[in-house]
């Protein structure tokens, strides 16, 4: 089996976003796959009673700034919505709805550059998002019954779970085997794990026995 890069991303994620770009290269490097997991941030968020926009203004402002950087140091479009946070559930079931369509990561690059780069808040609703499958090739009735089907709905929730179990507590976080990375400064420690995997933990222990 070839090497596997998985993703946990939430269109809401400003260093999702980054992440985004910032994986490709690493992955084609490695001639790895990149399996996306849509992770409900806003639902953890509630679950954990966090506010982003509660915190510190000086922190707040900080955080754009460096954003800014970001962007500037990776040659990237990205600018600050005017609507910012806004619930991305329905994004998330749409990528959900476009992987059994064949189409999940052209989807979620789409959805990304509409609200990250041409602050497109359009894109947190249903009618948003229907243009955008269309435009992939898509039926548009297909794809909204998809997105609104029980089955989408538990799905997510069944991805987002899974992430927690795994100790996924923000995003972007990436898993290469057991190993996890958070954020979207961790592509050298990712690059470096895919080149030199860490040995498995039972691997590790007999070594040291031996020691």
């Amino acid at each position: 089996m070839g090497k596997i890069i998985e993703f946990y991303w939430d269109l809401g994620s400003t260093n999702s976003y980054f992440a985004l770009h910032l994986i490709k290269p690493v992955a084609k490097k490695h001639d790895a796959t990149v399996v996306l997991h849509p992770f409900n941030l806003g639902y953890v968020f509630r679950k954990q009673n966090y506010v982003l926009m509660e915190e510190p203004k000086v922190k707040l402002r900080s955080r754009k700034i460096d954003l800014m950087r970001w962007a500037r140091r990776y040659n990237l479009p990205f600018q600050m919505p005017t609507k910012f946070p806004m619930k991305t559930s329905p994004a998330l079931r749409g990528a959900l709805a476009m992987r059994r369509l064949g189409k999940e990561w052209e989807f979620m690059e789409k959805i990304f550059a509409a609200y990250w780069e041409r602050n497109d808040a359009s894109v947190g609703e249903l009618a948003g998002l229907t243009p955008i499958a269309v435009e992939l090739g898509v039926d548009p009735a297909e794809f909204e019954r998809l997105v609104e089907s029980d089955e989408i709905k538990d799905e997510l929730i069944a991805e987002t779970d899974r992430g927690l179990e795994r100790g996924v507590f923000g995003v972007p976080t990436f898993f290469v085997g057991e190993q996890m990375f958070w954020g979207k400064d961790r592509m050298e420690f990712i690059d470096d794990e895919l080149t030199s995997p860490t040995p498995p933990r039972a691997q590790r222990s007999t070594s040291q026995a031996a020691v």
